[in-house]
């Protein structure tokens, strides 16, 4: 018998694309920034880009003053259960069990959330004129790159866990574009003024 296709909510499909292709164009021009001004632990052979360190900041901004507060608040409220639970790491004694990868994979979940703030809220701190003077040892610089390597390792986990807990449906379900009729966007100011209740 066939794997059924799980369901994800309109929204939360919407504001998990848009966020994930703005921040695989953050990770990749700062890839860019670091090959172009700094390349210490290695270079690759790409062209270089006019102003990529604009172009990050860019992308950057774009996180922290659209997209990232709204799926935030979103992941908190209405797609909690997706996040670590009071009892997950309880459950990671469970060894191989099913409930030990979907704690893992809820676990890894928050700390993608929590990577990406870190590395929105470091590079906030990095001057652009810093690297271009070969100003390679400031501490928000350290920091911010920092932030970029978990930020791509918690990345990989993510990926790999969806594909561990759910395998390929569970992937393609998040670029469906139908969704029933109580997840119309036409109902979505409802849910918002719901959440904005609670909170």
């Amino acid at each position: 018998m066939p794997q059924s296709r799980p369901y994800q909510p309109l929204l939360l499909r919407l504001l998990h694309g848009v966020n994930a292709a703005i921040a695989l164009l953050a990770i990749l021009s700062a890839f860019l920034v670091y090959n172009t001004y700094d390349g210490r632990f290695g270079k690759v052979p790409v062209p270089q880009i006019a102003d990529i360190i604009g172009i990050h900041g860019t992308f950057g901004k774009m996180l922290l003053l659209g997209i990232m507060p709204a799926f935030a608040l979103y992941s908190f409220h209405a797609g909690q259960k997706r996040l670590v639970q009071p009892d997950s790491f309880g459950k990671l004694t469970q060894l191989g069990k099913p409930i030990w990868w979907y704690s893992l994979h809820r676990i890894v979940n928050t700390l993608m959330l929590l990577a990406l703030t870190w590395a929105i809220a470091s590079g906030s701190m990095v001057k652009e004129e810093w690297l271009p003077a070969g100003e390679l040892t400031q501490v928000w610089y350290y920091l911010h790159a920092s932030g970029w390597v978990v930020l791509v390792f918690c990345l990989a986990m993510h990926l790999l866990m969806s594909a561990k807990v759910g395998g390929l449906p569970l992937i393609l379900s998040m670029f469906d574009a139908a969704y029933r009729p109580e997840d119309s966007p036409a109902a979505w100011w409802k849910k918002i003024r719901s959440l904005l209740d609670r909170s």
